[in-house]
């Protein structure tokens, strides 16, 4: 919105800082910081007048988040808030990939927040099925998918690009909407899942979204794309500034988050982030790269998948629990240990991603 001031630069004055994107996504960034300090402890206040018993916790989880039992969820919320508010003060609201990425955020946030609202309110640790959140996930994955491969510049819509392969592009042809569906919908399932301990997923979901972002800013600008020997997508790097607010929201939220959490995500915050993730690999041309960059993610998932397959198959189980964040907690390590070794994991997961955009 604010990008429009720039309109009245004559060159050479503080308007014209707004023509560039590196400005607005520090501007973001700032924005959503500061949004998180201000209205963090008000949200939290309300959070738990209203959710009396707070976040139901399972019973079959690790006896050390009985603890844990009246802590308030939906702080997604809080993200969320400061995310949308920053983005439509700073990014320029005339480009399509925006809507496209805000969109889905925004659809998988109203899927978690039912989600939630559904456990708070039926005090059970299931809330919405499975079956619905997954479909609702679907429908939402493949408006994005549609709307991204139409905006797309001809050559490069319905392809998937490769990683380390200059100029090499596979024809999905009908297979892409999909394909794009499946990325998004299995990131804001996969970034779910992670969300179990404090501060476990927003931080590998920021450092996610900054490696993101830069690759969004370099895919949509001509020269960096070209010097890199990326397929160039016009318009691609207003993505930064969404990126920028993602992750000055997410730490706003882990003032508050940080052990012992004053407020948990939920679904609210988890699937939206998760979503918003996919829909920026997949109008990026990046869908591989995020499964690198979140490797984390992919692990936590993954680790589900083969969990419930091997019982199913054997009686048996592969992890003590699963996600395999929960395994090392049964193994005797202290929460804040796992939380930070992934954390380096995701650091070192997000510099090899970015190592692909030079390794041609």
């Amino acid at each position: 919105m604010l990008y429009w001031l720039s309109e009245l630069s004559q060159g050479g004055d503080i308007f014209n800082l707004f023509r560039y994107i590196t400005f607005r996504a520090g501007a973001a960034f700032f924005t959503a910081l500061l949004f998180g300090f201000v209205f963090g402890q008000p949200l939290i206040n309300l959070l738990r007048r209203k959710q009396k018993n707070g976040q139901p916790i399972r019973g079959d989880g690790p006896e050390s988040h009985f603890s844990k039992a009246g802590t308030p969820t939906m702080g997604g919320l809080l993200i969320l808030s400061a995310l949308f508010v920053s983005t439509l003060l700073w990014a320029r609201l005339d480009n399509a990939y925006i809507w496209i990425v805000l969109g889905v955020t925004f659809g998988f946030g109203l899927i978690g927040f039912s989600d939630d609202y559904a456990k708070v309110t039926k005090q059970n640790a299931k809330g919405v099925s499975s079956r619905t959140r997954f479909l609702l996930g679907l429908v939402i994955a493949a408006l994005a998918a549609v709307g991204a491969a139409h905006f797309h510049p001809a050559a490069l819509s319905d392809q998937l690009a490769l990683p380390v392969f200059k100029n090499v592009l596979v024809n999905l042809g009908l297979l892409f909407i999909p394909f794009a569906m499946i990325v998004i919908v299995g990131a804001a399932n996969a970034v779910n899942l992670t969300d179990g301990l404090d501060g476990l997923a927003v931080m590998p979901v920021m450092i996610a979204a900054g490696t993101l972002g830069i690759i969004a800013y370099f895919v949509g600008h001509a020269s960096f794309a070209d010097y890199l020997g990326l397929h160039y997508v016009p318009g691609t790097g207003e993505i930064l500034v969404f990126c920028a607010a993602l992750i000055g929201g997410g730490l706003g939220f882990l003032w508050y988050n940080a052990p012992p959490a004053a407020v948990f995500m939920g679904d609210t915050g988890s699937l939206a982030l998760g979503g918003a993730l996919g829909a920026i690999a997949v109008v990026t041309k990046h869908e591989i790269v995020l499964a690198i960059v979140g490797g984390l993610f992919v692990v936590e998932a993954l680790s589900v998948i083969i969990q419930v397959l091997y019982f199913k198959r054997t009686g048996r189980r592969v992890f003590l629990m699963a996600p395999i964040h929960h395994h090392f907690e049964k193994k005797g390590w202290a929460e804040p240990q796992i939380v930070i070794r992934f954390w380096i994991i995701s650091l070192i997961l997000a510099l090899i991603g970015l190592a692909t955009l030079k390794l041609r």
